[in-house]
């Protein structure tokens, strides 16, 4: 009778190795620490980007350089920058208040300053919670003054909105508390520096 030796069956249980699973831990931190990276730089490129967008308007509408507003008609030429916008609200239910506030000096300073403000700490990295508050009541008041609900102006004519709801003005306010809730300020910005006054540190509300 013939004796057949036969292979060797393994029970199918392994012990892990410990070389695999350190190298698979080190390559998923590793991949974190990108991710995490990556991120930073995201954020702070859109916070710089919207910065710049409330900054510019600032400049433009002080100096007149010939964009949105024309040259010679800057605030520091006697123009008003809430005039035109307030006074041509036709639609919302605040279009007789928009056109009291136009022109008004307190309307002028607040929206200017408003503007510089938040354009300024955007671009710093500073003071993101406030520049959150500010300019997404700031949004807020322009979706009004605009109304986009509106399918007719209060003459009758098509308001030619193109959205019931969602417009810039909302996509600011929320990219706005997006940067704050993120940190932004940390990456290509004065955040941490500024995180660690300790004026700002007991007062966390001025991050």
């Amino acid at each position: 009778m013939a004796v057949h030796d036969h292979p060797h069956r393994h029970l199918g249980f392994r012990f892990p190795s410990l070389r695999r699973a350190g190298t698979a831990t080190a390559s998923a931190t590793e991949t974190t620490a990108a991710a995490t990276a990556t991120r930073g730089y995201v954020f702070a490129g859109l916070r710089l980007l919207t910065g710049f967008v409330f900054l510019w308007a600032f400049l433009d509408k002080t100096f007149g350089f010939g964009y949105a507003t024309p040259s010679g008609k800057g605030w520091i030429d006697g123009g008003s920058p809430t005039k035109g916008f307030l006074s041509g609200v036709t639609a919302g239910p605040m279009e007789s208040t928009f056109h009291d506030w136009a022109g008004a000096a307190w309307a002028n300073w607040l929206f200017m300053l408003g503007l510089l403000g938040i354009g300024l700490a955007l671009i710093a990295g500073i003071g993101l919670r406030l520049a959150a508050v500010a300019g997404t009541a700031m949004m807020a008041l322009m979706w009004i003054a605009e109304w986009p609900p509106a399918k007719h102006l209060s003459d009758g004519s098509p308001s030619m909105s193109t959205n019931p709801f969602a417009d810039y003005h909302l996509i600011y306010a929320v990219v706005l508390i997006a940067l704050a809730a993120a940190g932004a300020g940390a990456t290509w910005g004065l955040g941490r520096a500024w995180a660690r006054l300790p004026f700002v540190s007991r007062n966390r509300w001025l991050l």
